[in-house]
């Protein structure tokens, strides 16, 4: 009994020290937005209190007779315009966002940018803001001009040659490493800018009939998840890209083939219930549109446990790979995420 009492005031095991990591790094991803909003504040709260300092200067040059006298501020701020400020005063000129340019306002505050301060006897102080934007960062993380992924399928040399035409249960999922029809996919995909079957550690299957007229019956199903981490059994959210052109999202357990190891973005599906997974989900009208709403999806807390397990994963990756730990990690994972969430 005291050899128990002994053991059990030994400290936190690897298992426990990666939850904790985990609950810091969820906890870091909140507070970092929330930090560089509040930074960018503080910028544009000294670049104000800059500027009214160089618009008082100006104004007492011009009352003592220099109105050729300017004052030029280099601006602090990280983003293009105000961001917490709408309208903007100093010393009673007041500017909105939608203004535009007007007798006392040139231009829109920048990053790397200045103010000049400058006396018109027309007009009185004058603000002209100048500076370069920082590039724009696309909204999606792929290629939106890539949106029809069933061409890349039809060109391979197994389509051609008619291999699937008698075929009413295809499936090409990219976690089959010894399956003799992905690696066509596959180069076919790279030849591709930056597609979004090219995101990191995204799942992607092709499923469904191979008979002459029946893309409606063509399934595409995309997760950017890694279904081998994720594991089978656990439900996720997926877009899927019908054979006929339509974008949808939803939701498909991952499951095991006989005999392989992977796991797959689905369970076994049969016709009637791919039509039910559609009908569970919701349409859309573009990849943009599905891919929004699959962000969204993906943020559900019902998928809390399954994003930890991924991010877990990550970390345990780095120790090596060690099957006794990663046993220990599924097992402490899957009972950290039943009493957390």
């Amino acid at each position: 009994m005291k050899q128990a009492k002994k053991q059990a005031k030994n400290g936190f095991t690897l298992m426990e020290m990666l939850i904790v990591i985990a609950i810091i790094a969820i906890l870091i991803a909140i507070a970092i937005p929330v930090f560089a909003s509040k930074l960018e504040k503080v910028r544009e709260a000294a670049d104000l209190a800059n500027v009214r300092s160089a618009y008082a200067q100006v104004s007492a040059e011009a009352l003592l007779g220099n109105p050729d006298a300017t004052v030029t501020v280099d601006l602090k701020q990280k983003q293009a315009d105000w961001q917490s400020l709408d309208p903007v005063n100093i010393g009673g000129i007041v500017h909105y966002k939608n203004q535009g340019d007007t007798d006392n306002w040139k231009g829109v505050a920048a990053p790397n940018g200045t103010c000049v301060v400058s006396y018109n006897e027309d007009h009185g102080i004058i603000f002209t803001w100048s500076g370069k934007a920082a590039p724009a960062v696309p909204k999606y993380p792929f290629n939106t001009n890539v949106t029809d992924f069933f061409p890349l399928l039809y060109e391979t040399d197994f389509w051609k040659n008619g291999s699937m035409k008698n075929n009413t249960s295809f499936e090409f999922d990219s976690r089959c490493s010894d399956s003799s029809y992905v690696p066509a996919i596959t180069a076919a995909i790279e030849k591709l800018d930056n597609s979004l079957l090219q995101q990191p550690d995204c799942t992607w299957a092709y499923l469904g009939s191979g008979k002459d007229g029946q893309e409606a019956k063509r399934y595409l199903f995309w997760t950017s998840l890694n279904t081998d981490k994720v594991g089978a059994g656990n439900k996720i959210p997926v877009i899927i890209q019908t054979g006929d052109g339509k974008y949808y999202v939803s939701e498909t357990t991952t499951g095991k083939r006989n005999g392989k190891n992977y796991v797959t973005v689905s369970e076994s599906l049969t016709p009637s219930q791919y039509k039910q997974i559609l009908k569970n989900g919701e349409q859309f009208s573009s990849l943009e549109a599905a891919y929004d709403a699959y962000l969204k999806a993906l943020g559900d807390s019902k998928y809390d446990s399954v994003r930890l397990k991924m991010f877990c994963s990550a970390i345990i990756s780095n120790f090596g790979k060690n099957q006794d730990l990663k046993r220990n990690t599924d097992f402490t994972i899957k009972s950290f995420a039943v009493r957390t969430f």
